[in-house]
């Protein structure tokens, strides 16, 4: 179990362009609490940081779209997701943001450094220009086809299908998502960081040096992107919205926002160290200081190439001990997408679950997608409410409570001897803190929350086969031994289950009362100590810990992704183009009328077809249409329908269809009938 270090744990800095969804907190923050607050439980010295992301251009994206200032955005969406990960419990050190004045200072003054070094060269170079707008275009303000995977809406940097970085020069058919016009190739001069002068350092350093303790996904994309040969990465963006390139001949120039956005670490770290009356430079350049950083896959490049170059550049800093990136969650079967709307917003979730935020986190962890990319479905998340917290934690521990109070009036009983199976329970208990912690020490916060889960399985197992509710009618003093053991393992719940489920923990500690000095207990003290809660201590009622969540609660959310689904396709659905001119004698050839359905069965061996008899008023016909998917014979009898009835006949299936129904389609791709419903239209009536 680590002890006694200092540890700087960083999490991704979130876009102010938007809320906080599921998939951020899967792939980062989540496992990012857990672990600081583990590495706070067993004795170290932790600096969790965080802050917003201010000056990606998505923010001034956002900001035309909505047609306000980027600075209107980023107070809003800073707003929301800082209140969204307090409410949720994750416990930052310090959360900034980069348009914080400490943030511009410390960014220029790296990059001046590097400068002043001569770390950088000087290019000028074609960059996409957008002849509309007047502009250089920035990565996100163009989009395309993917020359890797061929997806159609690429973005300049990133393939959001398939993962991959690019340069927006890279793009097929580029198009200026302001103007929509083709981008022209312009001059332009920027400052470049030379990647290819890092390559020996990065391989020794990665490829050599944490070959063995890095996760496998992280290690496969360095060494992908080593093997390909590394390239000269700007560091400078022609923007309107960004920190100031500090140096002259910059004028309209800012920073990349990736060489800007991982520096926020660092001035978060003073922010907090200027408040809390600290040292901030031990957290960054003291080699004894673990340095983590917990991002998503599509980060890697940047803390693993990028930013470590940085860091090597200017020379005073430590690196990375572990870049321990997720895979992507996708959300019922699908991709997460915020521009999509496709997501589980944390804000929303708090206002509908108020008292389920360990439920969440319990849910993300126990389904994290660490090797590999996970789906979150509605079900899994009601079933490990109901089957896991309710039915195994919140069992036991009710179970303990309500006997304890039942039987002793809350006080916690004087054992007998102990039996072999309590001793052996007792041991089992003794192990676990070991056990959660290699787990969590190796970044497998899956497995570890399941051994969590197994000590309250412990527990109910103990119950079960000793069962003092039959044995205290007989033999009260091993019943007492029975509740004392059981009260052992409540008291580590209340312990181990902090990092995991914080706001559980607490309403155990609160349950089990000890909040006081004497009672309360350390990490290490279960597997030291002999006593958790002693003898004659007194505990409070019980309390439900967690609730059951209905069907009807889970219908709600599954209806409201089907509402964004509708939406999206709706949105998404392309409006047929206009056929080609017809004169107005073209037109006066159509002999359109009102008919009206006599008969309708299903076309034998076909899925789509019925036919149809219909009363045209000239004739009785047989129609064969494409409907069936969408009506059933039976319904549409006696329907009175619009019929084009002098289309050539043509045989489908073998039967002679005499002509065609007219129809339309809604948005959501139902069949709707053209109505002509009304009294007094008979069949035969013509359609002028």
């Amino acid at each position: 179990m680590s002890t006694e270090g200092r540890y700087t744990i960083t999490a991704a800095l979130p876009y102010t362009n938007g809320p906080i969804h599921i998939g951020h907190l899967a792939g980062v923050y989540v496992p990012a609490d857990i672990y600081s607050r583990y590495l706070r439980m067993t004795g170290n010295d932790v600096a969790f940081i965080c802050g917003s992301d201010e000056h990606g251009a998505a923010i001034p994206m956002r900001a035309k779209k909505e047609g306000v200032s980027p600075q209107v955005i980023i107070d809003k969406y800073h707003a929301i997701i800082k209140k969204s990960f307090n409410d949720f419990g994750i416990s930052f050190d310090n959360y900034s943001r980069t348009s914080a004045p400490i943030h511009h200072e410390t960014a220029s003054e790296f990059f001046k450094k590097l400068y002043d070094d001569d770390k950088f060269i000087e290019e000028t170079s074609k960059q996409l220009f957008d002849p509309e707008a007047e502009q250089f275009l920035a990565d996100r303000f163009v989009t395309g086809t993917c020359p890797k995977c061929g997806h159609e809406e690429a973005y300049g940097d990133q393939c959001e299908n398939c993962g991959s970085t690019l340069n927006a020069t890279d793009l097929i058919n580029p198009k200026s998502t302001i103007s929509g016009a083709e981008p022209i190739l312009k001059q332009t001069k920027h400052w470049f960081l030379p990647l290819d002068q890092y390559d020996e350092f990065l391989k020794e350093w990665v490829l050599v040096g944490h070959k063995k303790d890095w996760k496998a996904n992280v290690y496969g994309q360095i060494k992908s992107w080593l093997d390909d040969g590394l390239r000269p990465r700007a560091v400078t963006r022609d923007l309107d919205w960004g920190i100031p390139v500090p140096v002259e001949g910059a004028e309209g120039k800012v920073l990349y926002v990736w060489f800007d956005a991982p520096i926020g670490y660092i001035s978060s770290t003073k922010e907090w160290a200027t408040r809390e009356g600290k040292d901030w430079e031990p957290y960054w350049k003291d080699k004894n200081t673990k340095l983590v950083h917990f991002i998503g896959k599509d980060n890697i490049v940047f803390h693993c190439i990028i930013f470590p170059s940085m860091l090597k550049a200017e020379g005073s800093y430590i690196l990375p001990e572990n870049v321990p990136a997720n895979e992507f969650l996708n959300l019922e079967g699908n991709k997460l997408s915020t521009s999509k709307n496709w997501a589980v917003w944390l804000h929303e979730y708090l206002e509908e679950f108020p008292d389920k935020q360990d439920v969440l986190r319990y849910a993300l962890t126990a389904n994290a997608p660490e090797t590999k990319d996970n789906d979150f479905t509605w079900k899994d998340f009601q079933a490990r409410n109901n089957n896991e917290l309710v039915a195994v934690f919140g069992n036991f521990i009710n179970r303990v409570v309500v006997l304890t109070n039942k039987y002793y009036n809350g006080i916690v009983p004087t054992p007998a001897a102990f039996s072999e199976v309590d001793k052996q329970t007792l041991a089992e208990l003794k192990a676990y803190p070991a056990v959660i912690s290699s787990s969590i020490e190796r970044y497998r916060f899956r497995e570890a929350s399941q051994e969590l889960l197994n000590v309250a399985r412990l527990g109910n197992k103990y119950l079960a086969d000793e069962e003092p509710w039959k044995l205290i009618k007989t033999d009260e003093e091993r019943t007492q031994t029975i509740m004392y053991v059981a009260l052992q393992i409540a008291g580590a719940l209340a312990t181990l289950s902090e990092p995991f489920l914080p706001f559980t923990s607490g309403k155990l500690k609160t349950i089990l009362n000890l909040s006081s000095s004497e009672v309360a207990s350390t990490w290490n003290d279960i597997s030291t100590k002999e006593i958790l809660i002693p003898t004659g201590h007194q505990i409070e009622k019980g309390e439900l810990l967690f609730s059951k969540i209905e069907d009807a609660e889970i219908q709600k959310q599954l209806e409201k992704l089907e509402a964004t689904k509708k939406a999206n396709e709706a949105e998404n659905k392309e409006i047929e183009p206009q056929k080609d001119i017809a004169a107005f004698e073209d037109f006066t050839k159509l002999d359109i009328r009102i008919g009206t359905i006599i008969e309708a069965e299903k076309m034998p061996k076909a899925k789509k077809l019925l036919v149809l008899k219909v009363d045209t008023g000239i004739n009785i016909r047989t129609i064969v249409s494409g409907i069936a998917e969408h009506f059933s014979p039976e319904d549409i009898v006696g329907k009175k329908v619009t019929v084009f009835v002098n289309l050539a006949p043509r045989k489908l299936r073998g039967v002679e269809s005499e002509g065609m129904i007219l129809m339309t389609e809604t948005p959501e791709g139902k069949l709707v009938f053209l109505n002509p419903d009304e009294d007094g239209v008979d069949p035969g009536a013509v359609v002028n």
